[in-house]
C-alpha cells in the first residue's frame, strides 16, 4: 500500500481511505468486521466514517456505523494502528434526529458532535475531523448563485471564526489530532 503525506501534518497515510458508510444498513456489523479485516490484512489502515452513518441516514441507525467501528476496535484492541477520519453533520434539511436537530458549527454542537462521535468509536481520540458539509449558502443540489451576502446577513450561521475556534480546543483538548 502506497502512503502519502495528509497535507502538512507529517502523517503518512493510505493513499486510499476505506469509506464505511454502508455498515449498519447495507453492510451488517459481521460483514462490515470481514471488510475491515480485509482492509487492515492489506495496509489499509485509514477509514473514513460519520456521525450521520450509514446512508441513506434515518433515525433508527444513526451513529451505527461509528458504534461497529467502535465494537471492531474494542474486541482487537488495535486503535493505536489506525487513522480514523470521522465528520460532523451540518445543517440539514431532514436533519433533525442527529443531536436533536442542532446541527450547527458551534462551540457547543462540535463539543457534544465529538462527545457522540468518540463514546460510539470507543475511543479518546478521532485522527482527522472534518465538517461534512458547509454551514453556508453553497451551489448544490441543482442550486446555482451563491453569494456571500446571504450568509453574511443569516443569523443561523455560525461565524467561521468561532467553527476554527472550537476545532483547535478540540485539538488542544486532544480528542481530535487534525
Amino acid at each position: 500500500m502506497q502512503l502519502k503525506p495528509l497535507a502538512n501534518t507529517g502523517i503518512l497515510v493510505p493513499e486510499i481511505c476505506l469509506g464505511t458508510m454502508t455498515f449498519g444498513e447495507q453492510n451488517t456489523q459481521t460483514e462490515a468486521f470481514q471488510q475491515l479485516e480485509y482492509a487492515l490484512d492489506q495496509g489499509l489502515f485509514f477509514w473514513d466514517t460519520a456521525e450521520m452513518y450509514p446512508v441513506p441516514p434515518k433515525p433508527e441507525t444513526q451513529g451505527a456505523t461509528e458504534t461497529i467501528l467502535g465494537n471492531w476496535i474494542a474486541e482487537r484492541g488495535n486503535r493505536d494502528q489506525l487513522f480514523i477520519a470521522s465528520k460532523i453533520a451540518g445543517p440539514s434539511q431532514g436533519g433533525s434526529h442527529i443531536r436533536d436537530g442542532q446541527t450547527r458549527f458551534t462551540s457547543t454542537e462540535i463539543s457534544s458532535a465529538i462527545d457522540g462521535s468518540l463514546k460510539r468509536l470507543q475511543s479518546d481520540y478521532i485522527d482527522l475531523y472534518q465538517l461534512h458539509w458547509p454551514q453556508r449558502p453553497t451551489n448544490f443540489f441543482g442550486k446555482l448563485g451563491y453569494g456571500n451576502e446571504e450568509a453574511q446577513n443569516n443569523k443561523e450561521v455560525t461565524a467561521l471564526e468561532e467553527t476554527l475556534t472550537a476545532l483547535s480546543n478540540e485539538i488542544r483538548k486532544g480528542r481530535i489530532r487534525y
